[in-house]
């Protein structure tokens, strides 16, 4: 009887585990699906609005509804001073919001991309762009061709500043070195110059096993290291010596950018928080985006802008799955 039990238990078990992952295959393509209908464009919005609104609520608490509503009062009366201006053909300073939250391939770089054209098209010399920048790095071409859609702004002389309220490390940093000014959080992660590389070898475990693993190449240097293959010391060096090219074209870029930083004591793959980033002149300012818009909404029109592309079906089934089964 106690073995007849186990055995239904198990098959209860399996039958919903089995169920469990139909249901989710099923929610997968189902939110994939309707995702998809979405299309492609640019997004923009114009702020002002919400970030003096969050600075209103925080005043009707401290100043007392009164005093807030005086306050009010007077920015409406600017408000319609600066419509009149507009009217009659004044231009007032715009400030573009752009948002990059960075992964291992800097994927945000295909919107990126796009949002830069955008505003390379329409901006004009008294206006600015704020990146607010979350990276903590990755693929190295990837972030070196995102870094260069920032240096497009610089090369037609519109400013960037980046804001980073968390991290900008390695290809992050690479990044952020574009701007005219970098502003970081006073704990923000900033840094860590440097390029590695690792990977796992199975040659000793595929040996015991009996396993032959075939590695065929034309180029001496075609593979360095692999997976599977027993690594030779020459190979070791080789990449070695790749790595240090690239950290050399990494300093190359903030010897250009950023003339005031010591190299020889920043570029050594640590990384540190904003408060002594800014004694190394890593950034150049302590504070948050946060603060930057609140300042700048007084004096300019802030416009946030948002590519969104639509991605094939499969690629939203797929992502969706990686994010299913890595929470």
């Amino acid at each position: 009887m106690a073995d007849l039990l186990s055995d239904y238990g198990l098959f209860l078990l399996e039958l919903l585990t089995v169920a469990a992952v139909v249901v989710a295959a099923a929610l997968i393509i189902i939110s994939a699906a309707r995702k998809a209908q979405a299309e492609d464009g640019l997004t923009v919005e114009h702020i002002n609005k919400s970030v003096e609104q969050r600075a209103d609520a925080v005043r009707r608490t401290m100043l007392g509804r009164r005093e807030a509503q005086k306050r009010k009062r007077q920015r409406s009366k600017e408000q319609k001073r600066k419509t009149a201006a507009a009217d009659a053909g004044e231009k007032r300073r715009r400030v573009f919001v752009l948002d990059f939250k960075g992964d291992i391939r800097a994927t945000a770089t295909a919107s990126l991309r796009e949002e830069v054209s955008a505003i390379i098209a329409v901006a004009g010399k008294d206006d600015e762009v704020l990146l607010r920048l979350e990276n903590a790095g990755g693929a190295v071409h990837e972030h070196g061709f995102a870094a260069s859609q920032l240096l497009r702004l610089r090369a037609r002389g519109i400013r960037l500043t980046v804001a980073v309220d968390k991290i900008a490390a390695s290809g992050g940093y690479l990044m952020a070195s574009a701007a005219d000014r970098i502003i970081a959080a006073p704990f923000a992660v900033i840094g860590s110059i440097g390029v590695l590389v690792q990977l796992p070898n199975f040659h000793r475990l595929l040996e015991e096993k009996g396993i032959d693993f075939e590695l065929l190449t034309a180029g001496k240097y075609k593979r360095t290291l692999t997976l599977f293959g027993q690594n030779t010391e020459e190979g070791r060096e080789k990449l070695k010596e790749e790595l240090g090219e690239v950290h050399e074209l990494f300093q190359r870029q903030l010897a250009e950018l950023r003339p005031g930083v010591d190299l020889e004591q920043v570029a050594t793959g640590e990384h540190w928080y904003g408060s002594r980033a800014l004694e190394l002149n890593l950034i150049d300012e302590i504070g948050t985006s946060d603060d930057f818009l609140l300042e700048a909404a007084a004096s300019a029109d802030l416009y946030r802008l948002s590519y969104k592309r639509q991605r094939r079906f499969l690629e939203r089934v797929l992502q969706g799955a990686e994010g299913l089964f890595g929470r």
